[in-house]
């Protein structure tokens, strides 16, 4: 135990130790926290469903229909009318055949990368790709290559000295960063060695294309071009869980062979519900993306006029570089006491040296808290 409290120590040391907040209010850009209310700039909620009227009344409806809890594993008797529902409408929504729910994109990921290859394959990940898409290619035992962020001229390299079947994994939006894969880049690398795609779009979807359908819409590919699209239903949808879309074959293959799918418990069905309420808001109302996208411009635009340091990135997730982990620290601390949440987002989770405040915006949010987060931020950086 001497161990575990010298450790800690020295995580507290370097500015890396984590703390939890306490919410007592249900998720919105107004979080009621100790009795206090802050305007929150760090959830994932990116189009305000997680507490819209619709979801929620279709949560308790169906709780009323199918209970709590789904009992067992889908391949057991979990598998309800709801979940079997949701995975045709989300099929429909992403244009593929087939689509499969898993309890978290945690084990989506682990389970879809070590279904797909073994110890005579090769996996080929971006350097910055989500902790899950790493330990997913650890655990499937394939000889594992990270290339530089985004460097299609890198993975090349790596692809043209192997013979093995290859996967190439990708974050599609970079959680950390905010910016996209060049996806077009990556589809012609894999159709000219003959590799697998998958793009984990936890972070596209319902934000990104015409019609919500994430990054494979932005840059208007399809099922052929990008053959595995991992999305989470914690995100843009704001309820929980995760799903694999993709083509019949592969469908068939994850049920038969991810461990993840297969020996756990299905979500409840009164949540795949829910995600079909936030699903049916998600497509029919545009005007949640273009609001974002208005209050991403309205920051960015905000945030220049500051000179703050903000990383290149076009999407809702917009971080702004600090470097040193207890600068950002105090900097959250700082923003806390003026009635702002905004992460500090530190090593392990990013590279060292490298620590950042993680500012996140929802159609929930007004021009007005925009702005006066800018008026807050201003306050540091003139101090």
């Amino acid at each position: 135990m001497q161990t575990l409290s010298n450790h800690l120590a020295e995580l507290a040391k370097q500015g890396l130790y984590r703390s939890r907040k306490v919410v007592e209010s249900p998720q919105s850009i107004l979080l009621q926290i100790d009795g206090k209310q802050y305007i929150n700039f760090c959830s994932n909620d990116y189009l305000g469903l997680a507490n819209h009227p619709e979801v929620i009344k279709a949560f308790k409806t169906a709780v009323d229909t199918y209970g709590v809890g789904s009992g067992s594993a889908h391949l057991i008797c979990g598998h309800t009318s709801a979940h079997h529902a949701l995975e045709e409408e989300l099929a429909a929504f992403t244009g593929r055949d087939r689509a499969l729910l898993f309890s978290t994109g945690y084990m989506a990921n682990m389970g879809v990368i070590s279904a797909l290859v073994g110890r005579s394959d090769a996996v080929f990940q971006d350097r910055l790709n989500h902790a899950s898409l790493l330990d997913g290619a650890l655990l499937s035992g394939a000889r594992f290559k990270r290339y530089s962020h985004n460097d299609t001229a890198h993975l090349s390299e790596l692809m043209s000295h192997c013979s093995a079947k290859k996967l190439i994994v990708t974050d599609g939006v970079f959680s950390m960063d905010g910016d996209f894969t060049p996806l077009p880049a990556l589809v012609a690398l894999a159709t000219e060695h003959k590799a697998w795609l998958m793009v984990d779009d936890a972070h596209g979807l319902g934000v990104l294309g015409q019609h919500g359908g994430g990054i494979v819409e932005h840059y208007g590919l399809d099922q052929h071009d990008v053959p595995v699209l991992m999305g989470t239903l914690g995100k843009s949808f704001g309820t929980f869980g995760a799903f694999v879309a993709g083509s019949e074959e592969l469908i068939e293959t994850l049920i038969q062979k991810a461990r993840t799918y297969i020996y756990t418990t299905a979500l409840p069905a009164a949540v795949a519900e829910a995600t079909r309420a936030s699903l049916k808001r998600l497509i029919a109302d545009d005007w949640r993306r273009d609001k974002l996208k208005h209050l991403t411009e309205r920051f960015k635009s905000g945030a220049k006029q500051l000179n703050l340091p903000l990383m290149a990135s076009d999407s809702a997730i917009q971080p702004l570089l600090v470097n040193d982990s207890h600068q950002a620290v105090t900097i959250s601390d700082f923003l806390f006491d003026k009635g702002f949440l905004v992460s500090a987002i530190r090593p392990p989770t990013v590279p060292r040296g490298s620590a950042r405040l993680r500012v996140t915006l929802s159609a929930s949010h007004e021009e007005e808290h925009i702005d006066r987060l800018l008026d807050v931020f201003s306050q540091i950086h003139t101090s």
